[in-house]
């Protein structure tokens, strides 16, 4: 086993700069990012040539349409994809790829390879999500001139919250486990299928208020694009559905990075490399 001296470990800017400088250098380098900047591209120009060729009503018809369906119909798959990618191994991969051994014995603390870390996936989730912002923004200038609404650029603001809270979730799962291939798969079933089969037993069967879920918050990136803001509780035509309000969404959202984050960071801790 590593012995690591906490006590004679330290915290400084500089240490925290030069962790993310060169895990986000290791994230550029990567094939993973070459694969999601060409999945957002690729989505993107065929989504580009459809509408052009097609002029679907549902895309042209109005500004509200257009980044309704073209940023709201795809925000929330890339989110996960590039949470996932970014964030799934960020810490697990360190145990798994015995990478961690070449950090650990340096006089800097653990908390500062972890938050290191998570400034460089979120740096370079943030690319991927400047990416896709930066194709809905063309075609809609495109389209409907430079008359970008301004609930869009909220949305946009919202989903860079969500990457935020989301990022910090996959890094306390990557923290719980020793195995990237674990912490990945347990975090995309818990995003893609246990959060929203949680929200449909709490909505429809209990006619509860999910207040408690991520995959609730996350509604606020779509819902800001409806004119007006969808009601917080309505039972037509759906019974029993519930729309966080912008506060409540932004709240919830706070507390799963502040939480996340913090639980992530004592799991990354108490772990030693062995």
């Amino acid at each position: 086993m590593i012995a690591t001296d906490t006590k004679a470990k330290v915290h400084t800017p500089a240490q925290l700069v030069t962790v993310t400088k060169y895990s986000f250098l290791n994230y550029i380098r990567s094939r993973r990012f070459l694969v999601m900047t060409l999945i957002v591209a690729l989505v993107n120009v065929a989504m580009t040539a459809v509408v052009a060729y097609t002029r679907s009503p549902a895309f042209v018809s109005s500004t509200g349409a257009f980044y309704g369906a073209w940023w709201g119909g795809f925000v929330g798959l890339f989110l996960i994809l590039t949470v996932v990618f970014f964030g799934g191994d960020a810490i697990s991969g360190e145990f798994q790829n015995r990478t961690g051994y070449f950090l650990v014995p340096l006089p800097m603390r653990k908390s500062t390879i972890y938050i290191g870390k998570f400034f460089a996936a979120l740096i370079a989730s943030s690319l991927i999500l400047a990416v896709f912002f930066a194709f809905t923004i063309a075609n809609g200038i495109y389209y409907f001139g430079a008359n970008v609404p301004y609930i869009f650029l909220e949305s946009a603001f919202f989903a860079w919250v969500v990457l935020l809270a989301a990022l910090s979730f996959t890094f306390m799962f990557s923290s719980l486990f020793k195995s990237a291939v674990v912490s990945v798969l347990l975090t995309v079933i818990m995003i893609i299928f246990v959060f929203n089969i949680i929200q449909a037993i709490s909505t429809t069967l209990l006619n509860i208020e999910p207040w408690f879920l991520l995959s609730y918050a996350v509604q606020i990136i779509t819902d800001v694009l409806v004119v007006p803001y969808p009601a917080h509780y309505s039972s037509f035509p759906i019974p029993n559905t519930w729309n966080p309000t912008i506060p409540e969404g932004l709240a919830i959202l706070a507390g799963y990075f502040l939480l996340c984050g913090v639980i992530g960071l004592i799991l990354f801790e108490r772990k030693e490399f062995t």
